[in-house]
């Protein structure tokens, strides 16, 4: 998994990229030009406690982790978690967004 890390590198796909959302999630997604997959994870301090935020993240990673392979190459993802997620993190599960984010996923033809 090869992540994002400098801001200039997020606001670039922010500024440039496209855009996705669902009811828990919004992605911004761009082709990049050295063919390969790389991701970014984001949420607001404005979507809840840090349990909550580090609770959408790990499900976030986890999501991606295991549908990485389905992925096109030569993407960066940002993934960023919606407040309703944040106001819903203690019964969400991660099929819940599982299915969310496959179909913004399946939205944006990212999907192989």
């Amino acid at each position: 998994m090869n992540n994002l890390k400098k801001d200039r590198e997020f606001q670039k796909i922010y500024n440039s990229g496209r855009k996705s959302f669902g009811y828990y999630s919004l992605i911004f997604f761009k082709k990049n030009d050295n063919n390969l997959k790389r991701c970014g994870f984001v949420v607001s301090k404005r979507t809840g406690n840090a349990v909550c935020r580090n609770r959408l993240k790990r499900l976030f990673r986890e999501y991606y982790r295991n549908k990485e392979e389905m992925i096109k190459d030569g993407y960066d993802i940002i993934f960023v978690a919606k407040k309703t997620a944040g106001e819903k993190f203690k019964t969400l599960k991660y099929q819940d967004m599982e299915k969310d984010l496959n179909k913004v996923l399946t939205s944006a033809k990212i999907f192989k």
